[in-house]
């Protein structure tokens, strides 16, 4: 690998038009005054880092799960999906990865698998560092099908900045493991639901790479943890 390709990542096409509008904001603000021109300089860069769309690799091993977010552990609880997704009603293993401005903010899919549903609900803007994020905030749930009739769930949250949701996916696709299904727009969260059964392999305050980091190993039986 080039040396400039560790600092250097391609952007998102998402990404494109926020760029574009701060690097013509910038160029005005340099008629106004030097010092702020450069201001605008330093915020266009942080645009572009911030839809930084690197290439990920994920785990060469089977049957795990994967983190769907770059961020931090926030929170691991007991938490009944999203109702809109139609799955039973029974509390299930919930992580969640809050990402800050400062994260990857393209999201992959933690599983293999079949999208068997994808429901939008609007709500609210709490931090999604909070715990009722989950249940008030603006959010897009996926119900992900693997191969061995198991369902994974995963929620895209909007956040105290985030305004927008993107999904790329719609019920029917098929997807691998860390492949791109959305992104959410400047800081929000992801929460994954496991399979009954299955315990999570990370911490609260552990540091998430999207498509690499594994959540949870689905091999691994309880009484071995």
């Amino acid at each position: 690998m080039r040396m400039l390709d560790t600092f250097i990542k391609p952007m998102h096409p998402e990404g494109r038009k926020f760029v574009a509008i701060f690097a013509a904001a910038t160029l005005l603000l340099f008629l106004v005054a030097d010092i702020l021109g450069w201001i605008g300089v330093g915020l266009t860069v942080w645009c572009y880092y911030f839809f930084r769309d690197p290439e990920r690799v994920p785990p060469s091993r089977s049957g795990v799960i994967v983190s769907p977010a770059d961020g931090i552990v926030s929170l691991i609880e007991q938490a009944v999906p999203p109702e809109e997704l139609g799955m039973p009603g029974e509390a299930l293993t919930r992580i969640s990865v809050f990402m800050s401005v400062f994260n990857c903010h393209v999201n992959r899919m933690p599983v293999g698998g079949r999208i068997e549903a994808v429901a939008y609900r609007p709500g609210k803007f709490f931090n999604a560092s909070l715990d009722k994020a989950s249940a008030d905030n603006e959010r897009n749930s996926l119900r992900i099908r693997m191969a061995d009739e198991r369902d994974v769930a995963v929620v895209q949250i909007a956040g105290l900045v985030a305004r927008r949701i993107v999904c790329f996916v719609q019920p029917g696709d098929t997807l691998s493991t860390s492949e791109r299904f959305g992104l959410i727009r400047f800081g929000s969260r992801l929460d994954v639901y496991l399979p009954e059964g299955v315990m999570p392999s990370v911490r609260v305050g552990q540091t998430m790479i999207a498509g690499e980091t594994v959540l949870a190993d689905l091999k691994v039986p309880d009484a071995t943890r």
